[in-house]
């Protein structure tokens, strides 16, 4: 009898075992799917805070406030894109010693880089101000969500020559327009005699609009890039698209 007993309980033994270690799995994987949705909510929270997503409709669109506004001119002048831009920018003019004026030197170099900020914060304070009186014309960028690689290109272009104005839909920037015209003509009264012309401002001019576009690019695609390389998870819905 007694080796019936041992028998029957070594029998039981392997489900109780099983189910403990099941709940222990199982146990695991809540916490897993926890801290997945804690981090998608901060990616999430991040990805809104640094950028804005493209709303679905007009009536979904949030109008800029004016500390957005001032936000947006702090950044456009001196956050990490346009610094990175004006770094490559005075460095490829000290490279090609233009203007000739500056020097091809550390001190040319700083000369072009205070100059393309003067130029920059000049322009943003312009299109900020100019367009809350033209309909709250909005100098934001506004990302794409799971669109295919031709629709954000699409975006990008759209949202170098457009910007959303108080009613929810996107307008002819022309805030944009008159800050980056305004911006390259007025800077000849400060710049070097070489390039202070309306030539010269002309192609100024052209490369704000090139300037805006790749800052637009960066905006829509860094975020996806460095969200691959840390590893993290995509803070939306694989179902959810914008527009």
């Amino acid at each position: 009898m007694q080796p019936l007993l041992l028998c029957s309980c070594a029998l039981a033994s392997p489900p109780t075992a099983a189910a403990a270690q099941s709940d222990h799995f199982a146990s695991l994987q809540d916490k897993q799917e926890l801290l997945s949705s804690q981090d998608k909510q901060e990616l999430r929270s991040s990805f809104e805070r640094d950028g804005h997503v493209v709303p679905e409709s007009p009536a979904e669109y949030h109008r800029i406030s004016a500390e957005g506004r001032l936000e947006w001119i702090a950044r456009a002048t001196v956050g990490r894109t346009s610094l990175v831009g004006g770094i490559f920018s005075a460095g490829l003019g000290t490279a090609v010693d233009s203007p000739s004026e500056y020097g091809p030197h550390w001190e040319g170099f700083g000369k072009r880089y205070g100059m393309r900020l003067t130029g920059i914060s000049t322009g943003n304070a312009i299109e900020a101000s100019l367009g809350a009186a033209l309909n709250g014309e909005d100098p934001r960028y506004f990302h794409t969500i799971h669109r295919p690689f031709g629709s954000r290109v699409k975006n990008i272009v759209d949202l170098t020559f457009r910007a959303y104005q108080n009613d929810g839909e996107r307008h002819l920037a022309y805030a944009r327009y008159a800050a980056t015209f305004g911006n390259n003509f007025l800077s000849n009264a400060w710049r070097a005699p070489s390039e202070a012309d309306w030539q010269h401002a002309l192609i100024r001019t052209a490369e704000g609009f090139g300037d805006r576009a790749l800052s637009n690019t960066f905006r829509e695609f860094m975020p996806q890039v460095l969200r691959k390389l840390r590893h993290k998870p995509d803070p939306f819905p694989a179902d959810v698209h914008r527009p």
